[in-house]
């Protein structure tokens, strides 16, 4: 009894077979419309997973990429991969006061979208540590030999041009950037000291470097690259936001648009070091001066800049307020705090005829010290005895004229114009002192709740000292703090309180401040700032590569995409159409071949019957 067989290796190994007595009763008509109405069917459905499927997955792919992006540089602690040939390098060297540091960067090919920014991360070695090095002192200190800057220099260099493929040398951007340090030179030492870098760097080393790749950057410049590094970590110059996300109205500087931009709300960043303390972030909306003197002032505090790489599009264009204040950190705070009880108790006791302070036995009482806390200050001439009392309201009350607050409106600190704040819609994150003061002996980092860190700061300054040694001993506190955190830690915070809500007036109440010491458990220079900025041109050269490729590349990227996601369906469809029109092409044999058959041997095929037994004549 004859069988027709069926076998296919691909997609799926599979095999099965029809007897010819079953065959026919699968060929009726009806059978057949069945069948080819269900072919219709699977055809039209497998056409609705590519257009409309298909462009949803793909509209959901695209959201998962930017998440992973994001995810990737907030949390890449793998090995940089120096032999993939579309990474990119870039250097900057930070030259401070104290000492200077390398820094290398590295980012892949920009994908294309002039949307999008270069995404830059920190390069790490083969034991994935951040390839940074720093040598001291600063720069600053070859003032009087500027001719050995190049020397000075040379390690750090060597050092990233052992890190950085030597192929791509010649295309590695390298900057240059002095801050506080050299900013207190005279301009001619500044020069010369820059002169020599410009001159001898060159001819040492094969990276990408010219004569405005090294520079004395201002307080301002060194703000918004700052800010622009922690935003830029955090994801927020990636507009594309899920529900949920804060948002913000833009007014977008040089803009023709009437109607305002929404796009992702970025973070102000407020910075107290030991001499000084900054405060930058972004200011949305056209703002209004009080008088022609104050806009003056204002040019010199606000920073407008374009992010994106095509200067013609206003997606990427901010209005950043970034204000310095030499003086207000926490140890110059102290320090000026200081000189004025000296000053005032001397010309208190010569006015009295008294001697409190002078002699241990009659210490001046202070009450941003803790509770019997013991304490001199001053040079041996005009030694003062201190014992503290441990009072934080009273603190505060004593810090406040060091403020120098004015009554003019806007202002801050100094009586410098600061524009207004919508602390309903904003986020700010502290750091340095800022987190100091809220961890270190408080243990309260983080969320910043004013009335609790009030509350904990009060009863730190009403403790005894003896006690705070013993908890100190026991290791209650950080491991980093030591005994002059404890000793100043009443002070600071009462400070810290005053800058934050007298100074920059932030209301007691407000609930969007974070204090930290790294962003997502990396350290945030300002130089990641500084080569987002200064590379932002870079993805021109990718994008119009891009172009060129035209429509044919973006069809065969399309054909991929649904190749890879489609492939195993569509074959089953070609293989289901294939059987169906092998065994229309068997019925069109049959029929055929049945009619060529005489009509008494008709019966027995059509009933499915063996064949019939004929005569042997011999």
């Amino acid at each position: 009894m004859g069988r027709i067989s069926f076998s296919c290796l691909f997609p799926a190994s599979w095999h099965f077979s029809l007897s010819t007595q079953v065959l026919p009763r699968l060929l009726i008509p009806s059978f057949r419309q069945l069948l080819f109405s269900g072919l219709v069917l699977c055809l039209i459905g497998l056409l609705y997973l590519l257009l409309v499927t298909g462009k949803g997955h793909a509209s959901w792919t695209g959201k998962e990429n930017h998440f992973h992006r994001h995810l990737a540089r907030v949390t890449d602690v793998d090995a940089t991969d120096t032999s993939n040939p579309n990474l990119n390098y870039g250097l900057v060297i930070d030259c401070g006061s104290s000492g200077s540091r390398v820094f290398v960067y590295c980012w892949p090919r920009h994908n294309g979208n002039p949307h999008e920014l270069l995404d830059i991360r920190q390069m790490r070695d083969q034991h994935r540590k951040p390839v940074v090095m720093k040598i001291k002192p600063g720069i600053s200190e070859l003032a009087k030999t500027p001719e050995k800057a190049s020397d000075y220099i040379y390690p750090l260099l060597s050092f990233a041009a052992q890190h950085i493929p030597r192929n791509k040398h010649q295309e590695t951007p390298l900057y240059i950037l002095c801050t506080a340090g050299m900013r207190v030179l005279p301009e001619s030492q500044q020069e010369a000291i820059l002169e020599d870098l410009r001159t001898d760097i060159p001819v040492h080393f094969n990276f990408l470097f010219s004569d405005s790749h090294v520079e004395v950057i201002s307080g301002k410049q060194e703000g918004v690259y700052a800010w622009i590094g922690i935003n830029f970590v955090l994801g927020r110059f990636n507009h594309v936001h899920n529900d949920g996300e804060a948002v913000v109205e833009v007014h977008v500087p040089g803009s023709d648009q009437q109607e305002a931009m929404v796009r992702k709300r970025t973070a102000g960043v407020l910075d107290m070091g030991g001499v000084s303390t900054q405060i930058a972030y972004e200011v949305p909306k056209t703002v209004s001066f009080a008088s022609p003197q104050q806009e003056e002032v204002a040019k010199n505090l606000l920073a407008e800049f374009n992010l994106g790489c095509d200067a013609h599009r206003t997606e990427h264009v901010y209005r950043v307020y970034v204000s310095t204040f030499l003086g207000f950190g926490g140890n110059a705070a102290r320090q000026r705090y200081e000189e004025s009880l000296i000053k005032n108790t001397a010309a208190r006791n010569k006015l009295l005829g008294q001697h409190i302070g002078e002699i241990q036995e009659s210490p001046l009482l202070d009450p941003c010290l803790p509770t019997d806390l013991q304490d001199e200050i001053g040079p041996p001439t005009q030694k003062l005895y201190l014992r503290g009392t441990g009072d934080f309201d009273q603190c505060r009350q004593i810090l406040q004229p060091f403020l120098n607050r004015t009554s003019e409106i806007q202002t801050s600190l100094s009586g410098v114009y600061q524009p207004a704040i919508d602390y309903s819609n904003s986020q700010f994150y502290g750091f340095s002192e800022f987190y100091y003061c809220t961890e270190d002996v408080l243990r309260m980092g983080g969320d910043y709740n004013a009335s609790k860190y009030a509350q904990a700061a009060k009863s730190y300054c009403a403790t005894q000292w003896k006690t705070l040694r013993e908890r100190f001993d026991s290791g209650l506190f950080a491991s980093h703090a030591d005994l002059h955190r404890l000793k100043y830690q009443c002070f600071k915070s009462a400070w810290m309180y005053e800058v934050l809500h007298s100074g920059f007036s932030f209301p007691t109440n407000y609930k969007n401040l974070k204090t930290a010491l790294l962003v997502y458990d990396k350290e945030v220079q300002w130089t990641l700032g500084a080569i987002l900025y200064r590379t932002r041109f870079l993805p021109l050269r990718d994008i119009q590569q891009e172009s060129l490729k035209g429509v044919h590349a973006h069809w065969r990227h399309s054909f991929s995409f649904v190749n890879n996601h489609y492939l195993f369906l569509a074959c089953f469809f070609i293989v289901l159409l294939s059987i169906m029109l092998y065994l229309l092409r068997l019925r069109r044999i049959h029929r055929r071949t049945a009619q060529r058959c005489t009509p008494s041997s008709v019966p027995w095929l059509e009933e499915g019957l063996g064949s019939p037994t004929l005569p042997i004549n011999l």
